[in-house]
């Protein structure tokens, strides 16, 4: 067995999870992250590999740089659901706050709200007024990346506020998708592209 805190980790990711067939209808095969997410070691990886910086990327490193200490981000947006646990752990981890990017219906105070289509369906994302600062640095992070629509909205929502999206970080990203362009010209971070 391959010790999980050297194994590449794209690898471990992949090795970590479970597909799931027609799942949430025929024709969808679903990235259950469940397994990542038990894996004490494997998630701390998750974690730490979602905050990194991405020097690759000039523009969120240049945002990086221009901040006060080395985070390139003053909190954290977790788009529902499992983008909450990814989200939070990111910005404990941090010292930064966490925001959460609900379903409809889910918040109780004034809102705003975006409408996106999803590879199964449609849906409407909600995130509280006064929940990001204009200027807040703003880092965006969900399990997967597919065809895009929901880390779109999620996105419309923090900058309508004011916020600076710094990157959007995800898991997976099924490449064939075609999700971030739609992103452009945000840095999409993947751990695991497939």
């Amino acid at each position: 067995m391959t010790d999980p805190t050297v194994q590449p980790l794209d690898e471990l990711i992949a090795s970590l999870t479970v597909d799931v067939p027609d799942h949430p209808e025929p024709g969808v095969l679903f990235r259950d992250l469940t397994p990542v997410f038990a894996d004490g070691p494997a998630f701390r990886r998750v974690v730490e590999g979602l905050a990194a910086p991405q020097e690759s990327d000039p523009r969120a490193a240049a945002l990086a740089a221009s901040g006060a200490g080395e985070r390139a981000f003053d909190v954290v947006v977790g788009v529902e659901a499992r983008g909450f646990l990814l989200a939070a752990a990111i910005a404990l981890d941090a010292g930064v706050g966490v925001v959460p990017v609900r379903k409809a219906g889910k918040l109780p105070r004034e809102r705003i709200a975006a409408d996106y289509a999803l590879e199964y369906g449609t849906a409407t994302l909600e995130l509280h007024t006064d929940s990001i600062r204009p200027g807040q640095r703003v880092l965006v992070v969900d399990d997967v990346l597919a065809t895009g629509g929901t880390l779109v909205a999620a996105v419309s929502l923090v900058e309508q506020l004011g916020g600076v999206v710094t990157a959007v970080a995800v898991v997976v990203e099924l490449a064939a998708l075609g999700g971030r362009e739609r992103l452009v010209p945000h840095a999409v971070h993947a751990l695991w592209t497939t």
